[in-house]
């Protein structure tokens, strides 16, 4: 009896002890954006203290999803969670005012109460530079979020004065995203070449200190500047006089890259242009990562290879990222592939205000030869006597000396 007792009570306990391995552990709850930056900042003290830029490169790749959680109420938590002295003095004219604490616990008897057991949190004591720069960084994406372009351009201006004063190398990473941000502030306002003195100082200086990750964004920003006022000869002397670093990341690169091509393509070098583009996609983060950038580059890839000569691949058009951006293009496409000189004109004059805006529209203008010499091809093939006035009919010339003279160059080429 006493052994049958022992096994039916060995038999409960194994029961419960497979019952309570099998249960499932509650799932943690998901950290709040609060506490998401404070975790971002011990990384970076981290990266400080260890020398290991890997803890940056990782706060900053959360940087995006961050960004959409941030708002005033979670950078006022932050911040007011430092001890008192020149960083949190610095970020608190830039945040809303938070309410005073002793407002809220006038009616509250701190004798009692689950308020009198809980913890306070505890406060950052003495934020290292990197740490500073970086609450900096993310008070700038919230003032640029908020729409206070100008508060964001001060703060902006602030921080770049200090990360010049530091000079230290574990802000290298940080400090590009700051250069970066300023030149998209004054982007918004359209007074971007009034930064281009200082992005060229500081390109020397960079390049001096062998900084390459500013040195990188520092000559793409650069580069966006020179073409966005169409100095071509600029860019391309800026080019020629600096060496883009080898250990760039691949988002800096494809930017380059991207940039390289549109300076070749408008120098008529449109074999090195398409190269460097075609290395600009595939560097380039995916089409759902990235799908502005990914957009840019494939019109710009989609003309040259029209002006090389080749007829670009009818799946490109049919990519669920491309298809819309893609539309007015396609009909461009399709007028010179058929040599149709009338439905070119038409799509050109129809889409010219969003050709502009691309910066392509010059480009495109440079195809109407192509499209005239497909439709001059087409018509040697069908015909074997044809007069002027039919080519000029035809090809919807304005003239018959128009037809002469493209005539008698197709038959020179």
């Amino acid at each position: 009896m006493a052994s049958k007792k022992e096994e039916a009570a060995k038999m409960q306990v194994d029961e419960s002890a497979k019952t309570s391995t099998t249960t499932p552990a509650p799932p943690k709850p998901a950290p709040t954006p609060a506490e998401e930056v404070r975790a971002n900042l011990q990384l970076i003290e981290r990266a400080v203290s260890t020398l290991e830029p890997r803890y940056t490169a990782r706060v900053l790749r959360s940087l995006t999803t961050l960004r959409k959680k941030l708002d005033a109420k979670v950078l006022a938590e932050v911040v007011g969670g430092l001890k008192d002295g020149p960083v949190k003095q610095g970020l608190l004219p830039y945040l809303p005012e938070a309410p005073s604490p002793s407002a809220g616990s006038m009616d509250v008897d701190s004798g009692s109460g689950a308020a009198a057991t809980a913890k306070p949190t505890p406060a950052l004591t003495e934020p290292c530079p990197e740490v500073d720069i970086y609450l900096r960084l993310l008070v700038i994406l919230r003032l640029l979020d908020a729409g206070s372009v100008d508060k964001a351009k001060q703060l902006a201006h602030e921080t770049v004065d200090k990360i010049q004063q530091l000079n230290r190398r574990s802000l290298d990473a940080i400090a590009a995203k700051v250069y970066f941000y300023l030149g998209r502030l004054y982007e918004l306002q359209g007074d971007i070449a009034e930064l281009r003195p200082l992005f060229l100082a500081a390109q020397r200086t960079a390049s001096l200190r062998h900084d390459d990750e500013l040195q990188a964004t520092l000559i793409n920003l650069l580069l966006r500047n020179y073409l966005h006022y169409n100095l071509y000869q600029q860019a391309d002397k800026l080019v020629s006089k600096t060496k883009f670093p080898d250990s760039a990341g691949n988002p800096q690169l494809s930017r380059y890259l991207y940039y390289l091509g549109r300076i070749r393509a408008v120098q008529l070098n449109y074999t090195e242009a398409h190269t460097h583009l075609q290395q600009a996609i595939r560097r380039a983060p995916g089409a759902t990562i990235a799908p502005g950038f990914y957009q840019t580059v494939h019109k710009l890839f989609l003309i040259v290879e029209l002006l090389m000569g080749d007829i670009p691949e009818r799946a490109l058009f049919r990519h669920p990222v491309l298809k819309g951006a893609l539309a007015p293009y396609l009909k461009i496409v399709q007028a010179v592939r058929t040599g149709d000189l009338a439905q070119f004109q038409s799509s050109l004059q129809a889409h010219a205000p969003l050709f502009t805006q691309d910066g392509t529209y010059t480009l495109i203008l440079r195809l109407r030869h192509n499209v005239i010499k497909t439709g001059v091809r087409a018509l040697s093939i069908a015909y074997s006597r044809i007069s002027l006035r039919d080519i000029c009919l035809k090809l919807h010339l304005d003239s018959e000396e128009d037809a002469e003279y493209i005539v008698g160059k197709a038959v020179r080429d």
